[in-house]
């Protein structure tokens, strides 16, 4: 399938886009490093995405998370989650579902499916791919910020000033400012978001993928380790063999301090954990 073109498996899967093969300078280029987060942010490296593949269109969705849900037994198992406490306006962690109704209050099919830990997420690429008889995955660290960059050499897809961003992702913006109370930067223009948005809600990279600044944190393949292993795969396949207690985690969410918000921002969270802020995109080979 030429690149740029969409399918689905089967009418309940996730919407799929060819991504082509390509090369890339994975990592933070010298002009848009920031002092605080240089520990969290890759050399640049030259990456060779050696072959061609199928990237969620979209974060994975309440809807379609829960029909492996309800096959796997998860629905209504309550897992410790971080989560949004209206009482004591802050994060804490609460017993409850995946998908309890609390950011936001009324969610719809359409919202990113979240409290799911990194092992859910390979749960669902393995049910699906038995579904389908395709081989569904977690995109690599370097498949997904390829495909994030779609192209571009600048900060974010859509350009260097953060501000131009609210067409294009859900952040931590004016308006969910004036909804939550939160101590750290963000971007200064309006989303129409106070807190998660359903998938697909803002305009898409170049490569026609919603959503990879912002929205919800997505996990990847790779295991996390800093520094970056001297002999990390450079062809667009995951780092698996250093560090494996954490996994990565891509894009910041609509409530994450402005310089995490970029494709190149390395998260590293223990592959247990479950946050109302993390969810996933999945990936497919072709």
């Amino acid at each position: 399938a030429a690149a740029g073109t969409t399918f689905r498996d089967c009418p309940s899967c996730p919407e799929m886009v060819v991504i082509p093969a390509g090369a890339f300078t994975m990592g933070t280029l010298a002009r848009h490093r920031v002092a605080t987060e240089v520990p969290a942010e890759l050399e640049p490296v030259r990456v060779t995405v050696t072959h061609p593949f199928a990237l969620g269109r979209y974060e994975v969705t309440r809807g379609e998370y829960g029909e492996f849900a309800a096959a796997t037994g998860r629905n209504g198992v309550a897992v410790k989650c971080r989560t949004w406490v209206e009482a004591v306006q802050g994060f804490r962690d609460l017993m409850i579902p995946w998908d309890a109704p609390n950011v936001p209050r009324n969610p719809t099919p359409r919202h990113p499916a979240t409290c799911i830990d990194w092992h859910d997420a390979v749960a669902y690429a393995a049910w699906l791919s038995a579904k389908t008889g395709r081989h569904y995955r977690l995109p690599s660290e370097a498949e997904w910020e390829y495909a994030a960059k779609a192209g571009t050499d600048t900060l974010r897809h859509w350009g260097d000033d953060p501000d131009a961003g609210c067409e294009y992702a859900n952040t931590n913006d004016r308006r969910t400012r004036a909804r939550y109370p939160l101590a750290w930067a963000g971007m200064n223009c309006d989303d129409g978001f106070e807190d998660v948005a359903p998938v697909g809600s803002l305009k898409p990279n170049r490569f026609g993928l919603y959503d990879m600044i912002g929205n919800v944190w997505e996990w990847v393949e790779d295991c996390y380790a800093m520094p970056h292993p001297a002999d990390a795969p450079t062809d667009g396949s995951a780092q698996t063999k250093v560090g494996c207690d954490r996994r990565g985690s891509k894009g910041g969410s609509w409530v994450t301090t402005l310089t995490r918000q970029t494709p190149t921002f390395r998260g590293r969270d223990p592959a247990t954990l479950t946050s109302q802020i993390f969810g996933f995109r999945i990936a497919r080979d072709l």
